[in-house]
């Protein structure tokens, strides 16, 4: 957790979650190694594409991922979670953009795009040879069966989930602490176990959170906690962008280097005679005086004005 502080950049930080649909569950615990990689894979270069095009930010993220398996329930739920810092590096690597939205990339556009490059690598997986089809899926093994799949999955909207930002780093890193070594149930919430049956709290996301009771056989219970175990050596956390491994090095000091010089107070202006001119304006809160920083077009407010068909998320 050290070294995961020395990495937090002075900003404010987003969090993302990336979920499949449920068809493709039993598919994804069929083939864990190939499916779970394919998942870290498409939403990390959804992340990366979108932020790069300047219609949305215009700058190269960087990011951490953390596989997650489970619901309150321990049933199948795939999905990853992203932290990241609320703006990036230009392309050319000489500034540090800042997120222009709250709600920091248009979620409709990160759950198209990510449908379609989960599918696609889906696609060549299959191609390949690399799944494999057992039980009630070893229908799925013809190409037919297969590509009918395929064709369902872009008949419903993908969820990308984004929380609005949780403040600057010190928020962070508590949340890594929280959740990048969780287990599939944690002990606080086991309640008893009693003639062989063991019951444990959960949070029901469909009623506000309300926190109920499960009572399960303890068969089921530890089917269902064994579920969650990863391939041996898979690595379910996992960094991307300017904190990827290969670029960490030498682009995490440029990043600070940038933030750092652009909240340096510049040198004191030389005074001149319209220092002395009179205000003009003042603030309607503090009454300080307000002057123009800057005049821009009826055209130049168009270009920075959100996307349309974005949702906001609040």
């Amino acid at each position: 957790m050290t070294a995961r502080q020395r990495e937090l950049l002075p900003v404010d930080y987003y969090h993302l979650v990336f979920s499949v649909p449920h068809a493709l569950v039993p598919l994804i615990w069929q083939n864990k190694r190939v499916l779970f990689r394919l998942l870290f894979e498409a939403s990390a270069e959804t992340l990366l594409e979108v932020a790069a095009d300047p219609k949305h930010l215009g700058a190269q993220v960087g990011f951490l991922s953390i596989l997650h398996t489970w619901g309150q329930t321990l049933q199948h739920h795939p999905h990853i979670h992203c932290v990241v810092p609320a703006g990036g590096l230009s392309p050319d690597h000489t500034r540090w953009i800042h997120s222009r939205y709250r709600f920091f990339l248009p979620i409709e556009v990160l759950g198209c795009v990510f449908r379609g490059k989960f599918v696609a690598a889906l696609r060549q997986a299959f191609a390949a040879g690399k799944l494999g089809f057992h039980g009630q899926l070893r229908s799925l093994a013809q190409p037919k069966a297969f590509s009918s799949l395929l064709r369902q999955l872009f008949r419903h909207h993908w969820v990308v989930y984004a929380k609005r930002p949780f403040g600057g780093p010190e928020y962070a890193l508590r949340y890594l602490g929280r959740y990048t070594h969780r287990v599939a149930i944690s002990n606080h919430r086991l309640v008893s176990f009693v003639d062989g049956q063991v019951t444990f709290r959960w949070r029901d996301s469909a009623h506000k959170n309300k926190q109920r009771l499960m009572t399960l056989p303890v068969e089921e219970f530890l089917r269902r906690f064994l579920l969650h175990l990863l391939p041996r050596g898979f690595v379910r956390i996992r960094h991307f962008g300017f904190l990827a491994n290969r670029r960490r090095a030498a682009l995490l000091p440029l990043c600070f280097g940038l933030l750092a010089t652009a909240t340096e107070p510049s040198a004191p202006p030389s005074v001149s005679p319209a220092a002395h001119a009179p205000v003009l304006w003042t603030c309607p809160s503090c009454g300080g005086p307000m002057v123009v920083v800057e005049r821009l077009t009826a055209t130049q407010i168009r270009m920075r004005a959100p996307p349309l068909n974005v949702v906001e998320v609040q």
